[in-house]
């Protein structure tokens, strides 16, 4: 079932049954949920299908520290503020108004190039693959020691900590040779956490990016937009599937908040080891590639927040999560 997901792109990618099934054969991974559902008031069980939906009726919750209309006057009276460095001590008195961080060489040249030959080693070997898009391979960390180093980087940690406000929880890595030329999006539609903004994306250059590899595009300060969730566009699903255009029509839809709000594009012509850190609903791409033969190797990592739901908005499915990262929810069952 995980691997007819990871690859198949027809029908049966549209039936919520199908995730059904695949969420009760990895029940196991799904514990994690069942007393976060019980402390916000979800009233489903955690293998069904949940959405934004499923949350308009609960309280209001509040956002993380930095999204809140005081965090400017917040950052500046944290003492803990003073311990990062100062290029990511300047970078973080941005966030609330940008939406990201920059930083240059944050991982060094020893680092990048072991990532860059565990993921030829592992691709040579057949214990990785890319998903059913052909240019993504998804959760490499858990098969490489070396990308969990950086994964686990505890300074890295400790930036995104900070922002959050919270422990972090990483839930994903996503490795690409080729640039993604992906349309402008936020994360947020693919992993959406209750309450919303409790997720956070660092992108890492393993190689320098030019203007022929698809570079990656962002729009500062559109994290502060209202977040597009599947009532805010025709996602044309049902009660039993999900719509078979619902992603293009979301694109659509971002591209018109784009026109509306009149959102300046910047690129990021990233050097090897560089890492761009963003909030969960900033939005951004990737550029298309002039010269077919290049690479652009990059790695995502993203990391969700403790004692948040964690679930996809696109395809209504509850987020899975192996049981050595279980732990790290602070409420469980015997809480």
């Amino acid at each position: 079932m995980k691997k007819l997901l990871q690859k198949y792109t027809g029908f049966l990618r549209t039936l919520k049954a199908v995730y059904v099934a695949n969420n009760l054969l990895h029940l196991s991974q799904l514990q994690h949920n069942k007393p976060l559902y019980r402390k916000f008031g979800v009233k489903k069980p955690v293998f069904a299908p949940i959405s934004s939906t499923d949350f308009a009726s609960l309280p209001p919750q509040p956002s993380p520290w930095l999204d809140q209309p005081n965090a400017l006057q917040k950052l500046q009276s944290t003492p803990e503020l003073s311990a990062f460095p100062d290029q990511v001590r300047e970078q973080i008195q941005e966030w609330p108004n940008n939406g990201y961080l920059m930083l240059d060489k944050f991982f060094s040249e020893e680092t990048v190039d072991g990532i860059n030959q565990e993921i030829d080693d592992m691709l040579q070997s057949r214990l990785v693959d890319f998903n059913y898009t052909n240019r993504k391979i998804m959760f490499a960390f858990r098969q490489s020691e070396k990308i969990k180093e950086v994964v686990f980087n505890s300074d890295l940690v400790k930036v995104l900590e900070f922002i959050l406000g919270k422990k972090v929880i990483p839930f994903q890595t996503i490795n690409f040779l080729k640039g993604s030329e992906q349309k402008a999006h936020s994360d947020t539609i693919h992993m959406t956490t209750y309450p919303l903004g409790n997720l956070i994306a660092v992108w890492i250059a393993l190689e320098d990016i030019t203007s022929d590899n698809g570079p990656l595009f962002y729009y500062p300060g559109s994290h502060k937009l209202p977040y597009v969730l599947n009532p805010q566009f025709d996602n044309g699903g049902s009660f039993f599937r999900i719509g078979d255009d619902a992603y293009p029509s979301y694109e659509k839809k971002i591209g018109q908040v784009i026109e509306e709000n009149q959102l300046e594009q910047k690129i990021f012509y990233a050097k090897k080891g560089d890492a761009f850190v963003w909030h969960a609903n900033l939005l951004h791409g990737g550029c298309p590639i002039l010269d077919p033969e290049a690479t652009r190797k990059s790695m995502v990592i993203h990391y969700y927040a403790q004692d948040a739901i964690c679930y996809h908005e696109i395809t209504q499915r509850p987020a899975l999560f192996p049981k050595d990262l279980q732990h790290q929810f602070s409420l469980r069952d015997d809480d």
